[in-house]
């Protein structure tokens, strides 16, 4: 792995320690420390969601415009301003204000250090975006068991640690990154679809292609996000403690991290292509919520989690090297923006629609339709590319 690529995951790691001291407790800190309903926090934390997408959507973008360097920078900066924000200001109003715009600085950074990753090291495939993957769940992990501890003392002391993680994000890249240099992808990456793209300017395989990987990734995050959801929810009715519930994460967290070794001689084994990859995913998704619905104790729930993860690994890292593949020459970061936007978009749709069709008819409702809905996309990861290969037997216009 390149030099570039681990100032890119160190920076990664940085970035989502810091963001997770936060994000796990902002539902308890705006119904005990601010006094409103969690119907409000749930409403809140949707607008930083939508930020979240408005932002990738924008950093990518931005990322083709003028490089990620200079996008990244731009996005610390916009969260580190809304940080200092949550810092200093302790009212309703601020709050909400400046929560929602450090969802849209955050956003604007993720499509940028995933586009750096796939060019830094584009002879990598799938393992530059591995690598990004890992780091973010090394962060998550890090961050939401410091956090616990921090907020035990103070409320106020999370937002300030969160502004110095983000200010030390920014350090790293403002002394490195600037130095990356982004390689010439082999001649595969300036792509057959790229080239495709060529056959009329109505017709575009690649954001056809994605538009297809996109809805399928969206319908895998509404059903993962109901684990944190719903899923937490019936567990409690069940009457497993909160610690367990606890646990099912830690195990998430040390699975994704201590289990690359045994992901990567499977992928290589046996994941001969990246939609291959992705497919086997899915599918185990899908194993782990028909088992999900069956259960009643925790050993049930530990096992669907541990099926679930190992569906994870393999589906969330394929995706963004999918888009990768995907994008012609220059428009590397828009097409990540969509893909994170998508991904974002999925948890923010995810616990409305689960708490909707819980309230409608119950836990035993939601399954069977989740379970729809991964099926929906495994058939859209199995036929993203259908659009390509349709066009590339059209032959092109012969000018008279």
């Amino acid at each position: 792995m390149p030099r570039s690529l681990w100032l890119l995951v160190i920076g990664m790691a940085v970035n989502v320690t810091g963001s997770s001291l936060l994000w796990p407790l902002n539902s308890i800190y705006i119904h005990e420390h601010l006094g409103k309903s969690l119907t409000v926090a749930g409403f809140i934390l949707m607008l930083n969601s939508l930020a979240s997408v408005i932002g990738n959507l924008f950093g990518g973008t931005l990322y083709d415009k003028i490089g990620g360097y200079y996008s990244i920078l731009i996005g610390i900066s916009f969260t580190v301003f809304s940080l200092l924000g949550l810092t200093l200001f302790h009212t309703w109003t601020a709050y909400c204000l400046f929560f929602v715009l450090s969802g849209f600085g955050s956003g604007i950074i993720y499509p940028s250090m995933y586009a750096m990753a796939g060019n830094v090291w584009p002879e990598g495939g799938r393992k530059a975006f591995n690598s990004i993957y890992v780091a973010q769940n090394v962060g998550v992990a890090l961050g939401s068991a410091i956090g616990g501890v921090i907020a035990s003392y103070s409320f106020q002391l999370i937002f300030l640690s969160n502004t110095i993680m983000y200010i030390m994000f920014f350090i790293i890249a403002f002394l490195f990154y600037k130095g990356i240099q982004v390689k010439a992808a082999p001649a595969i990456k300036e792509n057959v679809l790229a080239t495709k793209n060529k056959l009329s300017s109505k017709r575009n395989p690649a954001m056809y292609s994605l538009s297809i990987l996109g809805i399928g990734y969206l319908l895998c995050w509404i059903c993962y996000v109901q684990w944190q959801a719903t899923i937490s929810t019936h567990t409690q009715e069940l009457g497993i403690p909160l610690t367990q519930y606890s646990i099912l994460w830690a195990v998430n967290g040390g699975l994704i991290v201590f289990g690359q070794p045994l992901v990567s001689l499977f992928t290589k084994k046996i994941c001969t292509s990246i939609k291959k990859q992705m497919v086997i995913g899915i599918f185990i998704f899908i194993l782990s919520f028909l088992l999900l619905g069956k259960a009643e104790i925790f050993t049930g729930f530990l096992v669907a989690m541990i099926i679930l993860t190992i569906g994870e690994m393999l589906v969330w890292p394929a995706v963004p090297t999918i888009a990768d593949k995907l994008a012609p020459k220059g428009r590397e970061g828009f097409f990540q923006g969509i893909v994170n936007s998508t991904a974002t978009g999925g948890r923010m749709i995810g616990p409305l629609l689960g708490g909707m069709l819980v309230d409608y008819k119950g836990i035993d409702f939601l399954i069977p339709i989740l379970i729809v809905l991964l099926i929906i996309s495994l058939l859209a990861a199995y036929f993203y590319d259908y659009p390509a290969k349709a066009l590339s037997k059209v032959p092109p216009k012969v000018k008279a």
